[in-house]
């Protein structure tokens, strides 16, 4: 069964929701650019999970700033920048979601270098823009890392509309959704997240 990741929570009151649903993974973003960041606010969100992993979403950390992360209560760092290998080592790479944003072609040279990661998700490129764009990428690009016994994640720009199409197509171990199931940038959309999980029990 694909696992559902639901990321971009801000509030306590959307973890307690998404929680009465067999959600996977709740993500947080700690980019302070992002309209969706949680700053300061990460420790008391994550302790408020209480059955799914917690990934917190970094651009570019330094060692110390993900281990306090982790030591916060993270499960899991997604890594959206240009992170070396050494850094995803040092953490531990079964801590790591390393996500690679695609534009019209796979460098699989890259992935491999990240194969023994927890995950690695694919979201779609945009230009200064490291995640969250809302917007889909080719799928078939996603459906040949997955051939290849990569275990992705698929991100951008899903949505209860085309959520099916997209696991019927690429089959790939978990899907990745933010801004598919928001009401505005980090307030969920309880009729939104009911519908995405409809399709998941229908589609399997």
């Amino acid at each position: 069964m694909v696992k559902i990741k639901i990321c971009g929570i801000t509030r306590i009151e959307d973890i307690f929701f998404i929680e009465k649903y067999p959600v996977d993974y709740l993500g947080f973003i700690l980019y302070p650019p992002s309209p969706r960041f949680v700053g300061g606010n990460l420790k008391n969100l994550l302790s408020h999970v209480k059955r799914a992993m917690r990934v917190v979403v970094m651009v570019n950390p330094t060692y110390e700033e993900a281990k306090k992360v982790l030591d916060q209560g993270a499960d899991f760092i997604q890594l959206h920048g240009d992170e070396n290998l050494e850094l995803g080592r040092k953490l531990g790479l079964d801590r790591i979601i390393k996500a690679f944003r695609v534009k019209d072609f796979i460098n699989f040279e890259q992935l491999t270098l990240w194969k023994g990661a927890h995950a690695i998700l694919l979201d779609t490129f945009k230009k200064g823009v490291p995640g969250g764009t809302g917007q889909t990428f080719n799928w078939e690009l996603a459906t040949d890392v997955v051939k290849k016994g990569f275990k992705v994640f698929l991100a951008g720009g899903l949505n209860p509309e085309n959520l099916e199409e997209a696991i019927r197509k690429v089959r790939p171990y978990g899907i990745d959704i933010s801004s598919g199931v928001e009401k505005s940038p980090g307030i969920k959309d309880p009729e939104k997240i009911e519908k995405i999980f409809q399709i998941l029990e229908k589609s399997h």
